[in-house]
């Protein structure tokens, strides 16, 4: 069994009475021939490896290659113990823990890049709060996290992940596409609502570009994940109330493919323009700038 786009995806699902993480699974397994067993231990490892950068963030001193990050997470999980966030606790969580498996990833740590190591913080913030939140089990988690596996492979077979081709809307937003249809079925949503939020996830990101200060994915990168994982909250929540995308997945993912094609190669990873030239930016990059801890 296998799928090359949305709508076929959603044929499947329909005719099979089938969620979008039963048919990745069973594409993984029947028309890749993979072992069910192997299948599964490696996406509960992945998931593993996403708690463990979060635990990291939140406990450990961590300070990037570059020098401009480090430590933000441990702010941010301060203001909201201290019961002074402005989001409330689901999206203070996820934002949270967004922000710090950058710090990882930057630190050189172990992360999952899903889909890329600049938006690797959009999934595991989102699904680690929502099982803190809403108290469930890994094996409900590990099933959205086949969902969301499902819409990346979409992004990556009909356009692509990566900013240098795409710009940051290819990174932050394809993560949050994905994180957006894992969080959807996570909730109860039909299959059609799942790629409703990830449709809704991408346009909502649309045209945001990839400019990253002297070349490190650290900023802006690290509050880009922190929108990404929010994005990703919004848009399901949109869907899941019953509001259907006009735009299904697959034409917005053409769409952001030929944005990400017409965005000048300065916007597109290269640290030629964008956040990356501003003069303050420049400086950091010059000087390693840490900013200092209150």
């Amino acid at each position: 069994m296998n799928f090359t786009n949305g709508k076929q995806l959603l044929e499947i699902c329909s005719e099979k009475h089938i969620p979008i993480s039963q048919a990745m699974f069973l594409r993984e397994t029947d028309y890749l021939e993979q072992d069910p067993v192997e299948v599964t231990c490696k996406m509960e490892h992945a998931y593993d490896i996403m708690k463990q950068a979060i635990h990291r963030a939140l406990t450990e001193d961590l300070i990037s290659t570059g020098g401009m990050i480090g430590g933000e997470s441990k702010q941010m999980n301060a203001l909201r113990k201290a019961g002074k966030n402005i989001c409330g606790p689901l999206v203070s969580k996820a934002i949270t823990y967004a922000v710090g498996v950058l710090e990882v990833n930057a630190s050189m740590g172990l992360i999952v890049a899903a889909p890329t190591a600049g938006s690797s913080g959009v999934i595991p913030g989102v699904l680690c709060a929502a099982q803190e939140e809403y108290n469930m089990e890994d094996a409900v988690i590990i099933q959205a996290l086949y969902t969301a596996a499902a819409v990346g492979y979409l992004i990556t077979r009909n356009a692509t992940t990566a900013g240098a081709e795409g710009g940051c809307q290819a990174e932050v937003g394809s993560a949050s596409a994905m994180a957006a249809a894992a969080m959807t079925q996570l909730m109860g949503g039909t299959p059609s609502q799942c790629l409703d939020a990830a449709s809704f996830a991408l346009i909502n990101i649309l045209g945001l570009v990839c400019d990253p200060v002297g070349g490190l994915v650290e900023i802006p990168c690290q509050n880009r994940n922190a929108i990404g994982a929010s994005n990703a909250l919004v848009s399901a929540e949109i869907a899941l109330s019953g509001i259907q995308s006009v735009v299904p997945i697959d034409e917005a993912i053409e769409v952001m493919y030929r944005v990400g094609r017409s965005l000048p190669v300065t916007l597109r990873e290269t640290s030629q323009g964008g956040t990356a030239m501003a003069p303050s930016a420049c400086h950091a990059c010059q000087t390693r700038w840490k900013k200092p801890k209150s």
